[in-house]
């Protein structure tokens, strides 16, 4: 099957080729490059028939918690050699977009190194709260030292501190080796917004910014652009949003059965076992 997201099914490759009609790929990375620190299948020689086909190669991830650093120096382990203008995070996102809104404003976070590194970077300022401080935003993103305090902090922030409540995004799980998952970023938005009453403002995928940014970057029309992901919810989603085309890789968190179940809408225009059909 090729171009009708109604009936997505596993193809075996297209015979008049997938990569000849793109100018730009976008590759999500856990769960199609990567889970955690093994190497999916396939995937190195994908990115390189893309750099072979033409086509310019973006990395995209909603995982906020490293630095797009840490990123270029992982890809480069898998043999995937890049620099940081083609690696795009939702933290960088966040970032970008908040301090245009208010620069140096004042934060609160939960999230990794990665999130407080593109947070500092363009001039915001991470502080801790306290009872009748005032905040701007109140950041939370995948944090695996996730403490009561942290959420506390946060609480206080949005509830009584007047902070805007912002999502770097709102994956429930995390691939993790083996077809396991993990609690995502997400599962910690829900913590809060369940302890506030609030709903956040989310900048990662599904939501459009990341993947608009990369086409303005790129000079790329939406249809000259492919997104390859494993996520119904957040991959396919967002390409679907700006008018990209989609492929799902069954090497992550979505299965065959979902792709079956899913409304013809939210369904890819192209489903993979893996990233052998790429071409």
């Amino acid at each position: 099957m090729s171009g009708s997201p109604g009936d997505s099914q596993i193809e075996t490759g297209d015979p008049m080729g997938v990569l000849a009609r793109y100018k730009v790929v976008v590759f999500d990375m856990d769960g199609v490059l990567w889970t955690m620190n093994d190497p999916i299948h396939h995937s190195r020689e994908a990115v390189e028939r893309c750099h072979t086909a033409g086509a310019r190669v973006f990395y995209l991830t909603n995982n906020a918690s490293i630095s797009r650093e840490d990123y270029v120096h992982k890809l480069a382990r898998f043999g995937l050699i890049t620099d940081t203008s083609a690696v795009i995070t939702s933290a960088h996102t966040t970032a970008a977009i908040l301090s245009q809104e208010r620069p140096d404003a004042r934060v609160v976070m939960i999230g990794g190194p990665g999130l407080r590194q593109e947070l500092e970077t363009v001039g915001l300022r991470m502080v801790p709260y306290a009872e009748g401080d005032s905040v701007d935003y109140a950041v939370v993103g995948w944090d695996t030292d996730l403490s009561y305090q942290k959420l506390a902090q946060v609480h206080g922030a949005i509830v009584r501190g007047g902070a805007e409540f912002i999502a770097t995004n709102r994956d429930a799980t995390y691939p993790d080796a083996g077809g396991r998952t993990l609690p995502g970023g997400g599962s910690i938005v829900a913590a809060v917004a369940c302890s506030t009453g609030r709903e956040p403002r989310t900048i990662g995928k599904p939501e459009p910014h990341t993947l608009r940014y990369i086409l303005e970057v790129a000079g790329c029309a939406p249809h000259e652009c492919l997104m390859v992901g494993d996520r119904l919810d957040t991959d396919i989603a967002v390409g679907r949003r700006v008018g990209a085309d989609t492929a799902l890789v069954l090497t992550g968190v979505t299965t065959a059965a979902d792709v079956a179940a899913a409304d013809p809408t939210e369904r890819p225009d192209h489903v993979w076992e893996d990233l052998r059909d790429l071409r």
